[in-house]
């Protein structure tokens, strides 16, 4: 398949923070929209009282994005906080994700659509397993660039050599994990060293400030999906005429395309599109619009329209690298739901083929079962085909969730992720096959 850059909107950086528990998260965020001139003057009349209320003699800027109550009273982060900010260069989505080990598949959601993944580090406590942990997500859900923030530089006395070990560790972690880009930055977000102002106290660092990478980071994620995808979330009948209400998932399509309908298999062609009530010749990916067929086929709410020149072959035997993120833990022969786009179908787990030791990147082949936040490669057999990309080649049609059937709570963040989903590429899988 031809390469193909998928980009966020214009201009636009979608970050997200992790890191373990007083690492500083919060404070980083709050200093990065108080110096950047972000904040507006009721946020920042409310910030003086709850910290005066407090006995603190500066502001906590913590509380900028320590929005709900339970985290104010707890002085922890405990849900995912979006903040919306812009510089003269630049316009950004901030997720704020916990650190706590319990919130974990929060920083799974915060991070899943993200182009960058900050990652912040104690220069007194230096690389720990949640840091290590937040780094294997990074990978897996394959975030382009990862920032290192090594905070708390001042109470490790500004030392350049605290900030050279904490780098070249995380970064050779990472690198084997399979990051492509990691920048490391030292800083302190609660005096503001190097998070919007340079530092005079670390003149050994020839870097970039916080904010400056982040103005110049490059946006977007490469996928290799050439063809458009579109799962069906509505049907909608006027006239007689169907229109197949959703949102385009990845790569476009246009009036004219031979598509297939998919797990069917039928082919037709896109007849119209409409996008906000107005007529349009192609939908892009992310726009949320209407289409109609040329043939009036069988289609549904989760079926996928998919370009005909390369759709994918729907499957029943899914291999898949997973976060599992539930307390109850995951084991072979659970019944579960796959939640695959607008899709949802009946499952088994058949195998738990590995799990990953966070230590040593060492795997352990058939374990007995996957704990909360562990992370390992599993193999599905669904009751109804899904039509799967792999993961790596689209985001949104290459991943799905596991559901437990009785109560809809979510299990596992899947990722299709290869062999089983790639072999079936050549064939047809039909309803029902076996």
């Amino acid at each position: 398949m031809t390469t193909t850059t998928t980009t966020a909107a214009v201009g636009t950086l979608r970050l997200a923070t992790a890191g373990s528990v007083d690492d500083g998260k919060s404070t980083l965020v709050g200093r990065l929209l108080h110096d950047s001139k972000s904040i507006l003057s009721d946020q920042m009349d409310a910030v003086r009282a709850v910290s005066a209320a407090r006995g603190q003699e500066t502001l906590d800027l913590a509380l900028l994005t320590d929005g709900l109550r339970a985290e104010r009273e707890q002085g922890i982060t405990i849900d995912v906080a979006y903040r919306y900010f812009a510089t003269a260069r630049r316009r950004f989505i901030l997720a704020d994700t916990p650190g706590h080990v319990q919130y974990t598949r929060n920083m799974v959601t915060g991070a899943s659509t993200a182009d960058l993944a900050v990652v912040l580090v104690d220069a007194r406590r230096g690389v720990v397993e949640q840091t290590r942990r937040h780094a294997a997500i990074a990978a897996l859900l394959r975030i382009p660039h990862v920032a290192l923030a090594v905070n708390k530089m001042d109470l490790a006395g500004y030392d350049a050599s605290v900030f050279a070990a904490i780098a070249e560790e995380f970064t050779a972690y990472a690198t084997e994990l399979g990051v492509p880009e990691v920048t490391a930055i030292p800083m302190s977000a609660l005096v503001g060293d190097n998070v919007v102002d340079r530092s005079a106290h670390m003149d050994w660092y020839g870097g970039p400030t916080f904010i400056e990478h982040l103005e110049t980071v490059g946006v977007g994620r490469e996928t290799t999906v050439t063809g458009g995808r579109f799962p069906v979330q509505y049907v909608i009948r006027e006239g007689g005429v169907r229109h197949y209400a959703g949102q385009v998932a990845a790569g476009s399509l246009s009036v004219g395309d031979a598509v297939t309908v998919l797990p069917s298999g039928r082919t037709t062609t896109v007849m119209a599109i409409d996008a906000l009530g107005t007529q349009t010749g192609t939908a892009h990916n992310g726009q949320s619009v209407t289409l109609r067929l040329l043939d009036e086929l069988d289609v549904s709410r989760g079926d996928l329209i998919a370009l005909t020149v390369d759709a994918p072959a729907p499957v029943r035997d899914v291999e898949a690298t997973v976060c599992h993120l539930h307390e109850r833990p995951l084991r072979a022969g659970d019944r579960v739901l796959v939640k695959h786009t607008t899709r949802t179908v009946k499952a088994i787990v058949k195998e738990i083929a590995s799990r990953l030791t966070l230590d040593d990147l060492a795997r352990e082949t058939a374990p007995r079962e996957l704990g909360a936040n562990d992370i390992g490669t599993i193999v599905l057999r669904t009751a109804e085909p899904l039509a799967l990309d792999l993961y790596e080649d689209s985001h949104r049609t290459g991943s799905f969730l596991l559901i437990d059937q009785a109560d809809g709570t979510t299990l596992t963040a899947c990722m299709a992720s290869a062999p089983r989903v790639r072999a079936e590429r050549g064939r047809r899988s039909v309803p029902g096959d076996s």
